[in-house]
């Protein structure tokens, strides 16, 4: 018997729960003005990307921006190869691969997976993804650009570059040190990082700030699920602290200098060896099997076993924000409750500049889930950071409802932003919810109740820097959705493609419980740059939205001409899309960050040489694709980056991108 090991979950959000779509009523005033932008009379097919003017501030992370604001560079290319393609006149330059020395004293990447679980929590993980810059501060208290921090996501594994084993094959043994190495490839590394004379970028190995965090490190849990029943284990009766993080896929940032990373499809690392287990609804809602996506953990890890007498609670330890304080490395990570549990892509923090409350944006990523955001109880205190170290344990959960403005296949509509709290919108004891820690472990099953809108795989939602209230969502792609099933703000059946929506707080005011939406950007349209599956997305100080992919790379059929995986560029004011970034084949683009003084880039690369579709992929000896068995023989016989004919095998990486002449990125 084999398994086949799924790292990306996107299962199908198949609940029949009691919805009050129908008693919810829509208590918004559009905005004429802003509604009529998109209202073009060309229809859906015709939509790309239309331009607001930018005003104001929305009070985030403060910095001062170049003042150069133009895009201007010339587009990248597609392709399928097997290096990283940027635009002449930039270099991108290799920083910190999966296995390079994260703590000091920690020992170089063997090349043979040699290391054991404990050298392994002491390298980089695997899988790299979301990073956020923190620079350190001169004197003065303004940023430097030179040296800081670096928050990197480590998101899973793969098995065929990973182990010397075919984990797939369930004849071959799979020990608890191979559970336990596994884990130690997840999570975040915090590394210092140094811009040297000459413009290159070098990791401080003897930083003192330098640390792992991975699937063993204790973490506490905070705000309303603290302690709760459905949080205790066996191992800790009081579920006040659970050990690790995993699936940490997007991330955040917060003014008071903390990192929030996102716990994604962690139900794939659980299953049960009890033939005769059954599992519950919670379990079934949140997609846990008995087998997961083939990680094996189970088998030799009672942790992950959630048959095992006194591990049935362990999964709802997962699935939360993480807040990390990169310059206390002492310090010790919590799980904020009060953001809810779901697949976490990412958490994009603003604070609402006229009540100073801290504002969180999230989706849940999979198919025909939802979009979350979280609003604080206390206002931020800018003169005091130490005030805000927990405010995010004391809030409300809202999920979003999408609504037509009764003029069909617009693409514009009017939402409503539905409060997930208990005695509630049916949220109520009488309707099995027992309490607000309960409504918040049940997260998806509770904005169900509510009548949230099923959406295309919400992924990274994204915050216009220069536009209180304005935030962008991707909906990746949902190929699951039919004709029957599509929607105003969903409008393809078969969405293979994905697209972009817009949502424009009512006032401006990101506590509001109302908003517009418009759609954004339909990917696949021949008439702009193109790229299936928008994942990652992140404005930059000076107002440009980031476009990252992560979609098929086939290159042939309905996605000729798309090459591998990419970043692009939209520019709001002009109304354009370029590609900026291309990846090296099989490899999903994900996670950016830049320099206060935007003169650097980094990028990490995720996955490369996961096999898939990609055109590259075929061993000449069978004419078809590489399977994990003849990976595990040759794992250069795919891909060798990013180290070429030095290599071992493909590795994760993050990218440092910047400009020959020293310039700003983009410009």
């Amino acid at each position: 018997m084999s398994y086949k090991l799924e790292p990306e979950d996107i299962g199908v959000n198949t609940a029949k729960e009691l919805s009050l779509t129908e008693i919810v009523e829509r208590a918004i005033k559009v905005n004429q003005g802003r509604r009529n932008v998109l209202k073009s009379g060309a229809g859906l097919a015709a939509l790309s990307i239309f331009g607001l003017n930018a005003c104001g501030s929305d009070g985030s992370v403060a910095a001062t921006a170049p003042a150069n604001t133009e895009v201007a560079f010339a587009a990248a290319a597609a392709s399928s190869g097997s290096e990283v393609v940027v635009p002449d006149g930039y270099v991108a330059e290799i920083l910190y691969r999966w296995g390079d020395p994260c703590v000091a004293g920690s020992p170089a990447f063997a090349g043979d997976l040699s290391e054991t679980s404990a050298v392994a929590e002491q390298q980089s993980g695997d899988n790299h993804d979301a990073i956020n810059f923190f620079p350190f501060k001169n004197s003065d208290g303004s940023e430097r650009s030179d040296v800081g921090l670096l928050c990197i996501n480590h998101e899973y594994i793969n098995a065929e570059y990973y182990y010397n084993k075919l984990v797939s094959d369930s004849t071959v043994t799979f020990t608890f040190e191979d559970a336990r190495k596994g884990q130690a490839a997840h999570g975040v590394s915090v590394i210092e990082v140094m811009r040297n004379s000459n413009g290159t970028w070098t990791v401080n190995r003897n930083s003192t700030f330098n640390r792992r965090i991975h699937g063993n490190t204790p973490i506490d849990i905070s705000g309303p699920a603290r302690g709760n029943v459905l949080m205790q284990t066996a191992a800790d009766p009081t579920g006040t602290r659970a050990l690790g993080t995993l699936n940490n896929c997007g991330a955040g940032q917060t003014p008071w200098g903390t990192y929030i990373t996102c716990e994604e499809n962690f139900n794939g690392y659980f299953g049960w060896t009890d033939t005769t287990f059954t599992r519950n609804a919670l379990e079934a809602r949140y997609g846990l099997s008995q087998n997961g996506f083939g990680y094996r953990w189970h088998e030799s890890d009672p942790r992950f076993d959630i048959s095992a007498t006194g591990n049935r609670n362990e999964p709802n330890r997962f699935g939360w924000v993480v807040e990390i304080d990169p310059f206390r490395p002492a310090s010790t990570p919590k799980k904020r409750t009060a953001l809810g549990r779901f697949k976490h892509e990412n958490a994009e923090l603003v604070i609402d500049p006229t009540t100073k409350k801290v504002v969180v944006y999230m989706g849940c990523d999979e198919r025909f889930e939802y979009v979350y955001k979280f609003v604080s109880d206390a206002a931020y205190d800018e003169n005091n950071m130490a005030a805000n170290a927990d405010i995010l344990d004391a809030g409300t959960l809202y999920v979003a409802q999408f609504n037509d403005d009764g003029t069909a296949g617009d693409g514009v509509g009017v939402g409503v932003w539905i409060p997930l709290v208990h005695g509630q919108n049916g949220l109520t004891t009488g309707n099995g919810y027992i309490d607000q820690a309960d409504v918040l472990i049940r997260t998806r099953q509770a904005a169900s109740t509510v009548g949230a809108t099923p959406m295309d795989r919400p992924e990274w939602l994204a915050a216009n820097p220069n536009k209180p209230g304005e935030v962008f969502v991707t909906l990746t792609n949902n190929s699951a959705r039919t004709a029957g099933q599509v929607d105003e703000a969903n409008p393809r059946a078969n969405n293979i493609y994905g697209h972009i929506i817009r949502i424009n707080e009512t006032n401006e005011d990101a506590t509001s419980t109302t908003f517009d939406w418009n759609i954004f950007l339909l990917a696949g349209d021949a008439g702009q740059e193109l790229f299936n599956s928008p994942d990652g997305l992140q404005f930059d100080r000076l107002g440009r939205l980031w476009v990252q992919t992560d979609g098929n790379f086939s290159n042939t059929g309905a996605y000729a001409g798309h090459g591998n995986n990419q970043m692009l560029v939209a520019d709001l004011d002009a109304g354009t899309v370029q590609r900026f970034f291309v990846g090296p084949d099989g490899c999903e683009v994900t996670g950016v960050t830049w320099t206060p003084d935007m003169r650097t880039m980094f990028v990490d690369i995720q996955h490369p040489g996961e096999v898939g579709r990609h055109p590259n992929a075929t061993n000449p000896a069978t004419g078809m694709p590489y399977t994990e068995a003849e990976l595990i023989a040759n794992p250069t016989a795919f891909s060798s980056w990013p180290d070429g004919a030095t290599a071992s095998r493909p590795r994760s990486a993050t990218v440092v991108v910047r400009r020959t002449d020293g310039g700003i990125i983009g410009t």
